[in-house]
């Protein structure tokens, strides 16, 4: 079984009517745990009823909280989420909170060393703390992956130029691959030209490019994969991002041919957009069955 490693935030999404369990790196241990990785998250909570209840349920969903620290000086996270007329979400992200503090302990490393993989955002990285613990992270991870997921004003070109140098695998969307592009000196509408801009420039050998309901693009291994999106019925479009990533490395990790990774990849997302908040249930067969309704 191959074993992955999620560094970053865990809290609560604030819908107008409820509150549900998110964070882009838990999210992606979630779905990675339903393609039968094991999946371990490396996060903070603080010492209140919001953190227990967070605990509570990974605990429910089937994994292992214990390297989530519990923070007595900081709340637990939490995002209000706003959704506009076409239910893509905005996010207002509370500053400074629990998953800001992550400290560095021994027992980190010593995971790591076991591991195949380094799952981590550019979003942790806001705070001095929980950045130095990433940087400490990185000198030993594994195949480093980056999910730039540019939150403004929670992010620096330098830092996630910095990320990018240290990772064997990069996921964008296509408005965060062009500013990025832009901002190092790279001005072209080409999606493949601002992807092998990056490849170059970091050389890094996979890179994937979400591109909403019109699929997504990925590099791998010196070869352009292409996939079409998958018509979905949107309900909120929070964590699809995130439960394509984890499915499309998920795939990969187990030695998938990326075609068939990247097409699964592209129909959980929409699968998810179906659904309420970030971590629906969706099986191996409900994702089939999709596809083959779909096709």
């Amino acid at each position: 079984m191959k074993k992955v490693v999620c560094f970053g935030e865990v809290l609560w999404d604030l819908f107008p009517e409820e509150k549900k369990l998110g964070g882009a790196p838990l999210n992606v241990a979630l779905r990675m745990k339903s393609w039968g990785m094991d999946s371990q998250m490396i996060s903070s909570v603080g010492n209140d009823i919001q953190g227990q209840e967070i605990i509570a349920q990974i605990k429910a969903l089937g994994l292992d909280p214990k390297y989530i620290q519990i923070n007595n000086k900081f709340d637990t996270g939490s995002v209000t989420v706003t959704l506009d007329q076409q239910d893509s979400a905005s996010y207002e992200i509370n500053h400074p909170v629990s998953w800001d503090k992550i400290e560095l302990q021994p027992e980190h490393k010593e995971l790591l060393y076991t591991s195949d993989a380094f799952v981590f955002g550019s979003l942790v990285a806001r705070d001095s703390v929980s950045k130095k613990c990433l940087l400490d992270l990185l000198e030993i991870a594994p195949y480093p992956v980056f999910d730039v997921n540019l939150r403004v004003p929670h992010y620096s070109i330098p830092d996630v130029e910095l990320f990018m140098s240290q990772s064997n695998f990069i996921k964008f969307n296509d408005e965060e691959i062009e500013e990025i592009c832009v901002a190092l000196g790279k001005k072209t509408k080409s999606l493949k030209e601002q992807i092998q801009f990056i490849a170059n420039k970091t050389d890094t050998p996979t890179i994937c490019v979400t591109l909403g309901k019109d699929g997504a693009v990925l590099f791998h291994e010196g070869v352009f994969y292409t996939q079409k999106g998958y018509p979905a019925q949107v309900m909120d479009t929070v964590g699809a991002g995130d439960s394509f990533l984890g499915t499309l490395l998920s795939l990969l990790l187990q030695e998938k041919a990326p075609e068939e990774s990247l097409g699964k990849a592209c129909a959980m997302g929409a699968l998810v957009a179906q659904e309420k908040g970030a971590n629906p249930v969706i099986t191996e067969q409900m994702l089939s069955n999709f596809m083959k309704q779909v096709n």
